[in-house]
């Protein structure tokens, strides 16, 4: 029973008690017995009183007290009394301590049901804290950037180069990917519905349009949420695991203005680039799908592409790239400085900066569709 250097030999006595035989190693850090079957082997017997011999052990810590506890307590539930004179010395005085210094009426921690209505208080509290924390860290953001026009903001210029490497070429590769898929994918739907009505030259019209004025953008904002912003919000983390924003800190250095101003700065800046280049391989996919699959030449797929798209589409894209970008750097970089101080709360920053990410994106997505649509846009 348990592991091969720890071991347990339950017999019966001839006096009516039970002898108790422990040897091995008896560590904690091991795989100690359990005490719920050393005890059902007792019982078995029916003893008068229970007896140990632990002339084989080798070693002991805090793990034998834990199992003699456990296990003289499943015996006291079934009247079984244990002689503790066969133990160590330091045992038996540990557990006199333990039986000394009863646990403290409601020290442990119970769940507490509550009601629906104080469940939604509790939500609507966590709510209005995170709102509150995520109002102070942009009014924050907004003083760092006030720094940086004054010239008075401390960065690496050399960070915000590699900032916007990470975030600008390094992301071309999965850019291209989704953004060209997002073309095809627009150009099929589109397609299968015009054919019905002998129009597929105006697959170039909805593909155009639909890259430019949204899905550029979007689809762009979505994969940085998932790539860039969980990178910012995993290293932000990790960094205040390892007390290096304290450290920043105590060296009179702005962590906001160090850490989070060139994150900003540089995805504010690539996210504009990307777009555009979404927009373009998006379009190319839709050219695909019209030379390939719909019999249309690339020359009258390009004019109807010139003819529908506008430079207000494109204007409004782009601005919306860069709010988007804005979105992203600053929920990364919030939830990474939120992150508490292990490995695992570094993990959840990481999800809730995605999560946040694209909410916030799709929001803003909707609030940029009124707007324009008021505008007439």
């Amino acid at each position: 029973m348990g592991n091969p250097a720890t071991s347990i030999d339950v017999s019966a006595g001839h006096d009516g008690r039970a002898l108790v035989k422990l040897a091995g190693l008896w560590s904690i850090q091991g795989e100690l017995p359990e005490p719920e079957a050393a005890a059902a082997q007792v019982v078995e017997t029916g003893p008068s009183e229970v007896r140990f011999d632990t002339s084989g052990i080798d070693r002991w810590d805090s793990g034998l007290l834990i199992f003699l506890i456990r296990f003289e307590h499943l015996l006291a539930e079934h009247g079984i009394p244990s002689e503790r004179a066969g133990l160590p010395e330091g045992v038996r005085g540990m557990l006199h301590l333990a039986e000394a210094v009863p646990e403290r009426e409601g020290a442990r921690g119970q769940a507490v049901e509550l009601t629906p209505l104080a469940s939604l208080g509790v939500h609507a509290k966590a709510v209005g804290h995170g709102a509150t924390a995520t109002l102070e860290f942009v009014g924050s953001c907004v003083l760092a950037f006030v720094s940086l026009a004054a010239g008075k903001a401390r960065f690496r210029t050399s960070d915000l180069f590699l900032f916007m490497q990470e975030a600008g070429a390094e992301a071309l590769p999965i850019v291209t990917l989704i953004s060209f898929l997002v073309g095809t994918i627009l150009a099929f739907v589109g397609a299968v519905q015009l054919e019905q009505f002998g129009a597929e030259i105006y697959v170039a019209n909805l593909v155009g349009i639909a890259m430019v004025r949204e899905m550029g953008a979007m689809m762009t904002g979505i994969v940085m949420a998932g790539r860039t912003g969980a990178s910012y919000a995993a290293q932000l983390g990790s960094m205040k695991v390892n007390q290096e924003i304290d450290a920043l800190s105590t060296m009179g250095i702005d962590p906001l203005e160090f850490l989070v101003l060139p994150r900003m700065i540089a995805l504010a800046l690539m996210m504009p680039l990307l777009c555009l280049y979404s927009d373009l391989v998006g379009i190319l996919g839709g050219v695909a799908v019209g030379v390939v699959g719909l019999d249309l030449s690339a020359r009258t797929y390009y004019e109807y592409t010139k003819w529908a798209v506008g430079v207000d589409d494109l204007v409004g894209g782009i601005l919306k790239a860069s709010v988007y970008g804005i979105l992203i750097a600053l929920f990364g970089c919030l939830r990474g400085m939120q992150s508490g101080n292990s490995s695992s709360a570094v993990g959840e920053a990481t999800t809730r900066a995605v999560v946040s990410s694209i909410v916030a994106i799709i929001v803003a997505c909707g609030i940029f569709a009124v707007v324009f649509y008021v505008l007439g846009i």
